[in-house]
């Protein structure tokens, strides 16, 4: 499994008595029942994509576009 590190949780009563419980039930871990739970929800969340920053964050351009919009904008400008 790899290297690990402690963390320490602070869990409400009965999440807690629950996780207890589910542990017993199982036959494993509680520190193993919330790396199965804790890795479920992080791959099902993805991973974050970038936000749009500048002219394409509204969605009116497309990336495919952006070029052609720099062209038109800001052309070339000569004095």
């Amino acid at each position: 499994m790899g290297a690990m590190t402690k963390t320490t949780l602070y869990l409400p009563v009965d999440l807690q008595r629950a996780l207890r419980d589910e542990a017993k039930r199982s036959g494993k871990s509680q520190a193993e029942l919330v790396r199965e739970a804790l890795t479920r929800f992080l791959r099902a969340r993805g991973r974050p994509q970038p936000a749009s920053i500048g002219i394409a964050a509204d969605g009116a351009l497309a990336g495919r576009d952006s070029e052609d919009w720099l062209r038109e904008s800001w052309g070339e400008h000569r004095d």
